[in-house]
């Protein structure tokens, strides 16, 4: 049994990896393959249980008074009442965690705040805003996850940078910043996420260790691009249209929503340290708190108005 869901397992991981190429969305591949294995698992609990989870299951089933049952019962109880509900357990927190921070990125990006950093970025000279803009979202995907700036910052680029296969180079740079940027953060890659999450790796010595070489893995990449870089940048031949909802909030009120966003993001490290609770609680109460203040910004200007 352990073998075929091994075999399960790879088939599985084959399939996602060939998405393009089969047609088939990873995330079916991936939820055919979680459900096949738990299947197996449990049908297998009564030879794989006794090896690996011995312990555990005595515990459980005197803890939980069900010596009356018979062993299959107490086996199959063992696995849907207790390990299957830990490990959603698990991934309930990376999904909460998740979520609360791309609705975050997302309440701080509908108000054009990354628009008004962006709109900042007013160099010509090719080699100063690849640097520009890889330290940008080195730093940026620190804070939000590497996905989610590098997303952000490629739009930038159809914004400011013309000729597509130069966007192409910038592109590039701005997929090894974010990386880099989110390695060292605890709340800057899903990866860094799980093992911050699970207890694998604290806050502080993660960026004291990581920051350096991640800078490094940023400069030498950035460097040999910049190489590539001659001359000035044309302005794009369009303009696009301002919409509604930054005219009404203003540039205070962008900029605000921005630092309240960013310090709600700084906080989630600082909430775990102090309180010792998942970080997805940090995460829940940093989007109430911007959600809070995003509706206290409104009533104020509709009063005012």
């Amino acid at each position: 049994m352990i073998a075929l869901m091994l075999v399960i397992f790879v088939l599985g991981y084959v399939g996602i990896a060939l998405e393009h190429n089969l047609n088939v969305n990873k995330a079916s591949i991936a939820l055919i393959t979680g459900v096949l294995m738990w299947v197996v698992y449990i049908f297998a609990s009564p030879g794989i249980i006794p090896t690996f989870s011995g312990e555990e299951f005595q515990a459980y089933i005197s803890a939980n008074n069900l010596g009356s049952l018979s062993l299959k019962e107490q086996y199959i109880s063992f696995v849907s009442n207790y390990q299957l509900l830990e490990q959603i357990g698990d991934i309930a927190e990376i999904l909460l965690f998740l979520m609360g921070a791309m609705t975050i990125v997302e309440l701080i990006d509908v108000h054009g705040v990354f628009e008004f950093i962006t709109s900042k970025i007013k160099y010509k000279n090719k080699h100063k805003l690849l640097w520009v803009i890889a330290f940008l979202t080195f730093f940026m995907s620190a804070l939000l996850d590497n996905l989610t700036t590098s997303i952000v910052m490629v739009m930038l680029l159809r914004k400011i940078v013309p000729n597509y296969k130069e966007r192409w180079l910038f592109g590039s740079i701005i997929v090894i910043a974010a990386n880099s940027g989110g390695a060292w953060s605890p709340i800057g890659d899903v990866t860094t996420i799980m093992l911050w999450i699970k207890g694998n790796i604290t806050a502080v010595p993660t960026v004291i260790n990581l920051i350096f070489p991640c800078i490094v893995s940023l400069i030498i990449p950035t460097f040999i691009a910049s190489r590539l870089l001659h001359g000035i940048l044309t302005s794009p031949d369009y303009k696009e249209e301002t919409p509604e909802i930054f005219e009404v909030i203003g540039v205070k009120g962008r900029l605000s929503i921005l630092i309240v966003g960013v310090l709600c993001l700084l906080s989630i490290p600082v909430f775990k340290t102090v309180t010792h609770l998942s970080p997805f609680m940090g995460v829940l109460l940093a989007l109430g708190i911007l959600w809070m203040y995003t509706e206290v910004m409104y009533c104020t200007i509709k009063n005012i108005e």
